[in-house]
């Protein structure tokens, strides 16, 4: 018998990747009734922020991984194995525009959150559901041409990067973070049916203008005029919060969305409908 721990040998796991605000909401809601995996590059960071949420009574374990280097993931994925059973899956890892270069984006962005699809699709059960967290950017972004959209399709290729560089014009961080999220989006599409086969579900889920830490660095950086357009033309007039966020992700793994899988689910206050085309006035 042991006294003074939170720990919940009888709960699944819930795996979360990204320790920043988002990632923390996500976790702390899915805690009720998940024990935490929390995931994040900064070790020390994970580790704080997981032993916090065990001092609030949550079973929550860190663990230290760069989703850009494959045998890290596949790290991950065995302490994954170890921890399980594996039952939800909530990958918010990404850079925004001001973050990064067009490399590192589409590197951290797209190539890493390949990595952990494939990692983590043996250790997917009947009911696990994996969600990656995509952008209202997907979305907005025009068709990049059915020659680089190939190329996004299969990011784990090799020379990936330079075979995009040449079939895509504009090199800047918005555009590798819209592409990444366009692709993203068309992975959980296309790997439904692999996910399927375990009984197991895959979705993406795209927020709009959210209040978090990163995305206030977007209002005050290059970006900063295009997001303050998008917020104006956000219908309901506010920037998201992370709360909403873990609503949509603790539905997209619950037993309610047991039917909804190689899709993507839009929290974004309506933006994309009110800049369709089609609703411009």
């Amino acid at each position: 018998m042991r006294t003074g721990t939170s720990e919940r040998p009888d709960l699944p796991v819930a795996v979360v990747i990204g320790a920043g605000g988002m990632g923390m909401s996500i976790a702390r809601r899915l805690g009720n009734h998940y024990r935490v995996l929390l995931v994040d590059l900064n070790a020390e960071r994970v580790a704080e922020r997981a032993a916090a949420m065990r001092d609030d009574g949550y079973d929550a374990r860190s663990h230290q991984c760069d989703i850009t280097d494959s045998a890290s993931v596949d790290r991950l994925a065995e302490t994954v194995a170890e921890t399980g059973p594996c039952r939800a899956v909530a990958h918010v890892a990404a850079m925004s525009p001001s973050m990064g270069s067009w490399r590192e984006i589409l590197t951290l962005n797209l190539i890493g959150a390949a990595y952990v699809e494939r990692a983590l699709l043996p250790r997917a059960q009947p009911a696990t559901a994996a969600v990656f967290v995509s952008s209202v950017a997907a979305h907005l972004i025009g068709d990049p041409g059915a020659e680089a959209m190939a190329v996004l399709d299969d990011p784990l290729a090799p020379g990936f990067l330079e075979a995009l560089e040449n079939l895509v014009a504009e090199h800047t961080p918005a555009m590798a973070y819209s592409l990444a999220k366009l692709a993203l989006n068309r992975m959980c599409e296309r790997r439904a049916w692999a996910w399927g086969q375990r009984g197991a579900r895959i979705v993406s889920m795209s927020p709009g203008m959210i209040a978090t830490p990163m995305g206030a660095l977007e209002f005050t950086g290059e970006g900063r005029d295009s997001k303050l357009k998008l917020l104006e033309r956000t219908p309901l007039g506010r920037e998201g919060t992370m709360v909403e966020t873990a609503d949509a992700i603790e539905f997209l793994v619950s037993s309610r969305a047991s039917f909804i899988t190689g899709t993507d689910l839009l929290v974004d206050g309506g933006v994309r409908a009110a800049i369709r085309p089609s609703r411009e006035t």
